[in-house]
């Protein structure tokens, strides 16, 4: 026996016959053919649009370096922010030329309302100085510069990881980075290694040409690197190092504020392992990707979070370049990317 679907098909087909055989004459006969497709849609093997995937057509670009950041900066690639492979052969795309040794660790670059790409960079292990250039295509840079950010403080031991962010709200450039002055924060000193006890310090630029005069942009109340900004829901979130050896923390920590030069506040408890360093985050789709440098064994860790309050380790998930050191994550259009692969 039939069923009422199978009918249909089959009165469907003949009205099609039918209809071919009167060459189309009979109207009534069109008119039932339609109806009957009407009747057999759901039958009908037709592939239907794919909703929007706002991540469909977005890559991301991770900058990083290796060794002691001699050979300068190393690119690598992902569709799926997990997954993550080395572009030119793992080869350097660009030879660190300034700062006080010229190297170039912790490349942190975003993509500015110009549609140029800036970084920054750490141009020696001490020094007054981060380093500097622009891009629109990861190939062909502008000439590089050594900007005096600690300058004026002859007490000054360094200056560490900067990173880069732009600021929509006062419609600026804002870079910040970790530097140790060995005559401030002494209640702190001794906590960290090497005597250094950083904090997190600050300048703003329109054109990187002109700049604010350095300030204090984040104090927590102990020795704190490499802090990195995260934009979500009209928030900003800091996340931080605690670098405290004594008693041993070196765990990341999240803090917040309404706009992204602060302040800052709500600390909250470590969301890591100790012995960790060097974060970035990235969003993919609905999830808040965070990597960090577990530099103790030697590889990059990450873990995710939907709501930045509960978090997953996705360690076992991800895969970056053997000998990734401490870099940045950033969305780039896939067409840049292919460019970059050729």
């Amino acid at each position: 026996m039939r069923t009422q679907e199978s009918c249909y098909l089959f009165h469907a087909r003949i009205y099609l016959v039918e209809l071919i055989m009167n060459k189309m004459r009979s109207k009534e006969t069109l008119l039932l053919l339609v109806a009957c497709l009407l009747c057999l849609a759901p039958r009908i093997n037709v592939a239907a649009p794919v909703p929007p995937n706002s991540d469909e057509k977005k890559c991301f670009l991770f900058t990083y370096f290796m060794g002691n950041g001699e050979d300068g900066l190393h690119l690598a690639s992902s569709h799926d922010g997990r997954t993550w492979e080395a572009l030119k052969g793992g080869r350097s795309f660009l030879a660190p030329q300034v700062g006080e040794s010229r190297l170039m660790r912790d490349p942190c670059a975003i993509r500015g309302p110009d549609g140029a790409f800036h970084m920054v960079w750490t141009t020696a292990w001490n020094g007054q100085t981060i380093g500097h250039a622009s891009t629109k295509d990861f190939v062909h840079w502008s000439p590089q510069q050594a900007i005096p950010v600690m300058a004026h403080e002859p007490a000054v031991r360094n200056c560490w990881a900067p990173e880069v962010f732009w600021d929509p709200v006062n419609a600026r450039y804002l870079i910040f980075w970790a530097s140790t002055v060995t005559n401030k924060f002494l209640e702190t000193a001794g906590t960290s290694e090497d005597r250094y006890n950083h904090r997190i310090y600050s300048t703003t630029t329109k054109d990187f040409k002109r700049f604010t005069p350095t300030s204090i942009f984040y104090d927590p109340g102990f020795s704190v690197i490499d802090a990195t900004l995260l934009q979500a829901s009209n928030k900003f979130y800091l996340i931080i190092k605690d670098e405290t050896v004594k008693p041993p923390k070196k765990h990341l920590r999240i803090a917040t504020a309404d706009t992204p030069e602060g302040p800052f506040r709500d600390l909250g408890k470590p969301f890591t392992r100790d012995w960790v360093e060097g974060p970035t985050s990235l969003r993919v789709g609905s999830e808040f990707l965070v990597y960090f440098d577990a530099y103790r064994d030697h590889r990059y860790d990450a873990v995710s979070s939907l709501d930045l309050q509960r978090w997953k380790d996705i360690t076992p998930e991800t895969r970056f370049p053997r000998g990734a050191r401490h870099g940045s994550a950033l969305t780039i259009s896939c067409d840049l990317l292919e460019k970059l692969k050729q």
